[in-house]
């Protein structure tokens, strides 16, 4: 009986280096997921796929000593299921040590895409910043590139006939920009106008 308590007791204080290692797996991916490392994802999938074996391979040790200790026949020896009692409160550590690295390492994933979908977030931003900011700039380009017959109507663009129709469009594209980047500026859209406030 203490042959079998032995290399159980072993087998389980086995797992703690296992699960050490691990741990500080765990601390690395933590800064590559705030960090927005590309292969961080996959690292983290790899982790939990060793956390669920490791699982897999602790529940039966864990109820193998469970069985011995509850055995009411006279295998077991008294000083032996004290030295049980111990390798079973290691096992039922090592599960609750998996089972929080498990949640740890589902929380890191959560931090990786959140970090991911912030990042596409202010690239979304910017692009739309951009957009906005040439939509002015088409609109006066397209007015002015359409056809207009000052001789049929007064009112049809009289500036198309004025000496300076040209710079005065120009100038009016010029402002609308240089107005949404003052505006977007103040705003705090376009860099840090908002940290001194």
């Amino acid at each position: 009986d203490y042959l079998a308590y032995a290399l159980l007791d072993a087998i389980i204080d086995g797992f703690y280096p296992v699960l050490e290692k691990i741990g500080d797996r765990l601390d690395e991916i933590e800064v590559e997921a705030l960090r927005g490392k590309r292969q961080t994802a996959r690292r983290i999938h790899d982790i939990k796929r060793v956390l669920l074996q490791l699982r897999r391979a602790i529940w039966p040790q864990r109820e193998l000593a469970n069985s011995l200790l509850r055995d009411e026949s006279h295998h077991i020896q008294e000083n032996t299921r004290l030295y049980l009692r111990d390798t079973y409160d290691h096992a039922v550590q090592v599960m609750d040590m998996v089972e929080t690295y498990r949640e740890i390492a589902s929380g890191l994933m959560d931090v990786y895409l959140s970090g991911v979908s912030n990042r596409m977030n202010e690239i979304m931003k910017v692009l739309t910043i951009i957009s906005t900011i040439f939509l002015p700039l088409t609109f006066i380009a397209g007015v002015y590139g359409m056809n207009f017959d000052t001789d049929v109507s007064p009112y049809n663009m009289p500036e198309l006939k004025w000496r300076y129709g040209y710079p005065a469009s120009l100038a009016f594209m010029l402002l609308s920009v240089c107005g949404l980047f003052i505006f977007y500026w103040k705003k705090g859209w376009l860099g840090n106008a908002r940290d001194g406030q």
